[in-house]
């Protein structure tokens, strides 16, 4: 599975690599619009909503559990410095997605009893950043939710590229997230096409 998040605030931009994503064949789609105002959220929203009820493709908003329930939208992803998921799971109900992000162990125990939909290990590279889990760090938390018996779906996020694809579906993951590598390149769809292609392999919703 492949979860793409697009990168920057300016919403032209953002509903371009939205569309390309699609055309590509992503079937999930995470709006990322930090900096933007809510109008500008909402107008990229109304333009990138029915291209993915058209593409028959899932889509969710980073951190904004009030605009995700008021665009009836799929659902939102939560990073640790936006609103804790109890209490989005309180104002969105049962039915729309909640993924949250886990850096460490404590992070994985910590929501191990919540009503989520999936979990985001990450970042898995980052400059500069001791946090960084790398593939080590990304199969040492998917070991560690196996071996507390969570099914929750696990992705891992943070700067993928098309070499890395292997080896973190290797470490017992269920899809990637990515943004950059996809967003940042000369041709989105072929990009987006490449990813899929590599992920095909670990496909298991056809068993």
């Amino acid at each position: 599975m492949l979860q793409f998040i697009t990168k920057g605030d300016n919403k032209t931009l953002v509903v371009e690599q939205v569309k390309e994503a699609l055309a590509g064949g992503c079937q999930w789609i995470e709006l990322r619009m930090e900096g933007a105002s809510d109008e500008d959220i909402r107008q990229a929203i109304s333009e990138i909503k029915p291209m993915c009820q058209e593409a028959d493709a899932f889509l969710i908003i980073s951190g904004r559990v009030d605009l995700c329930k008021e665009l009836e939208l799929g659902g939102v992803h939560l990073r640790k410095s936006d609103m804790l998921p109890s209490k989005a799971r309180l104002e969105l109900g049962a039915g729309p997605v909640i993924g949250v992000d886990a850096n460490t162990v404590e992070d994985i125990t910590s929501v191990r009893s919540l009503d989520i939909d999936y979990i985001s290990l990450s970042p898995f590279r980052k400059e500069n950043d001791d946090n960084a889990l790398g593939i080590e760090g990304v199969k040492k938390l998917a070991e560690e939710m196996d071996r507390l018996e969570m099914e929750t779906p696990r992705v891992a996020a943070g700067n993928i590229l098309t070499d890395d694809v292997d080896a973190i579906m290797n470490t017992g993951v269920n899809g990637i997230a990515v943004s950059k590598a996809i967003a940042d390149s000369r041709n989105i769809v072929d990009e987006t096409r490449k990813f899929i292609k590599l992920l095909e392999p670990y496909d298991k919703s056809g068993e």
